[in-house]
């Protein structure tokens, strides 16, 4: 049962924890014992835990304002060995599929590009990092409290039931182009194209859905001896994304042999467009890097931020980029004296963006940006609300820089409070061999809840000042889902995809407030998954 054990797990939890929050019990419960009945974490299900890093499943893609039908069906790419010599640089093993349905990763910026020459003003792409179909699924099932389906698009959660607008389903394949590359960080260099280990996907083995039935859990880890192929990192897969070009894993808009690619956004910015970042993990992790900045490792963090401000930094040393004009998410009080994977010119000190570009970008000393970072005794909401504010009517560009001292917004779980089970596991990342800690389950003080903004917040605050533009692109990341995956944690996973459903909420309603549908398209989608198997699906529903 899904709930055995219930009042000895509610005796060994703090006081202050919810009187009935049966999910997080039931983390609980299969953190202590390690085993769940109604899932696991991995490819041994006698294990609640067993493996913490990506998956090569197949992810989702829902598409708002136009329709997914240029690159399915018959229109994959995945049909055609021509096409995948393009995308691939070769064919790879196993990956030809005469009947695919799904598309690619890269087709996500195709569609942009595609929603430009249409004549949209407005491109909105939402990142749930981490996401694949089965945590999705748990969810929904969550938030609803009944199984009401198991193929297909689903219901439950708001992009999935939305029809304000023409809206479309799919799937797509996250394989990057290859992973082992070594760079240099301080030359931006690569030093072995093509890496250790090719990239590809086999249908046979992976499914030719995310909810086949019939996949091999030891392929999508990349275990497999009969088809290694690489399981890609959220790096490689924003810069798939944003660039429409697959590249090693850690790449942050560089190709194979690390030369700077264009992404979507720089080149809607020449034309005029206002471009917006936001993310509930630090500002200048994988995916809001790849929106906009060049380097060759996605570690390079202080450079990647300097990119994203319009400074001159180790990709752009000379002519450097003009800047976003939004940006808000974590990383804010993360201070470190070393990090040797930002290469000769880091900056001891916050970690994610250096302390002398705090300094330089802020508008009260002269800069371009009106900056709200976490303050103590403050609202974060309210902070946000009126830098935003501020921004439009100063002109200014809007910094906001938030989150508690592991990087990241407070997890809101399952229930809606943010009240974590402690949980801190070691990513196997077999991409980089790097070992990267997840604490996604640390206490939280009432003022980590109060004095940081939640992701609406934060999208409502870009939208106010980005709608003051014409033509905008925004891309919003729900990154706590990949760490709460990385960590094994449903209760967090769920609670993640559910806080990004509320911004999905909150764009809608300004786009329905604005009557902008006629002009604008939303793409969701994630860029990659994990291995959630969900055995159990009604242990999710309502219990009696």
């Amino acid at each position: 049962m899904a709930l055995a054990n219930l009042s000895a797990v509610m005796a060994a939890e703090p006081a202050v924890a919810p009187a009935v929050d049966p999910i997080r019990h039931m983390q609980a419960e299969a953190q202590r014992s390690g085993r769940a009945s109604w899932g696991h974490w991995g490819d041994q299900p006698d294990r609640y835990a067993s493996w913490s890093n990506h998956s090569n499943r197949l992810v989702p893609v829902y598409t708002f304002g136009m329709t997914l039908q240029s690159v399915t069906g018959s229109k994959s790419v995945y049909r055609s060995a021509e096409y995948l010599a393009r995308l691939y640089g070769r064919v790879p093993d196993n990956t030809l599929n005469p009947t695919a349905n799904y598309c690619d990763q890269t087709d996500v910026y195709r569609l942009q590009q595609e929603a430009v020459a249409a004549g949209k003003k407005r491109i909105i792409v939402f990142v749930f990092d981490g996401m694949d179909w089965i945590t999705t699924r748990t969810a929904a099932i969550a938030t609803t409290g009944t199984v009401a389906y198991h193929e297909g698009r689903g219901t439950g959660l708001s992009f999935q039931d939305y029809r304000g607008a023409q809206t479309d389903f799919g799937a797509c394949v996250t394989s990057p182009a290859n992973s082992g590359t070594v760079f240099d960080v301080d030359a931006q260099a690569v030093h072995n194209p093509g890496g250790t280990t090719a990239g590809g996907y086999d249908p046979l083995l992976g499914g030719v859905s995310p909810w086949d039935a019939r996949r091999s859990l030891r392929y999508l880890v990349g275990h497999s001896r009969e088809q290694p192929h690489a399981v890609t990192d959220s790096a490689a897969a924003a810069t798939s994304l944003f660039t429409g070009r697959k590249t090693y894993n850690d790449a942050v808009n560089v190709d194979v042999r690390g030369n700077p690619v264009e992404p979507v956004a720089v080149m809607l910015q020449r034309q005029g467009w206002a471009i917006g970042v936001v993310s509930s993990v630090p500002i200048s992790h994988a995916t809001p890097a790849c929106t906009y900045a060049n380097n060759v490792s996605r570690d390079d963090y202080q450079d990647i931020a300097r990119d994203l401000f319009g400074l001159k930094s180790i990709s752009h040393k000379t002519d450097p980029l003009p800047g976003v004009d939004v940006l808000i998410g974590g990383g804010f009080g993360v201070d470190v004296k070393n990090d040797q994977g930002q290469g000769r010119n880091f900056e001891p000190g916050n970690k994610y963006v250096a302390d002398s570009t705090l300094q330089e970008i802020d508008s009260v000393v002269g800069g371009r940006y009106r900056m709200a970072l976490r303050t103590p005794g403050q609202s974060g909401a309210t902070v946000l609300a009126k830098a935003a504010a501020e921004a439009v009517a100063g002109k200014h560009r809007l910094f906001g820089f938030f989150g508690i001292p592991e990087g990241n917004l407070p997890f809101q779980t399952a229930d809606g409070d943010s009240s974590p089970v402690n949980a801190t596991l070691e990513s196997r990342d077999t991409q980089d061999a790097l070992k990267k800690k997840y604490s996604v389950g640390a206490p939280y003080t009432p003022a980590d809840v109060t004095e940081n903004p939640t992701l609406v917040d934060m999208t409502r605050a870009a939208l106010d000042v980005l709608g003051t533009s014409q033509r905008f692109w925004l891309m919003v990341e729900a990154g706590d889902v990949d760490w709460a995956c990385h960590a094994n944690n449903i209760d967090n996973c769920i609670g993640a995809i559910r806080s990004g459903d509320a911004a999905f909420q909150a764009v809608v309603e300004w786009i329905e407030r604005t009557d902008a549908w006629d002009t604008t398209v939303v793409i969701l989608t994630s860029d990659h998954g994990h291995l959630f198997v969900l055995t159990e699906p009604e242990a999710f529903a309502t219990p009696d």
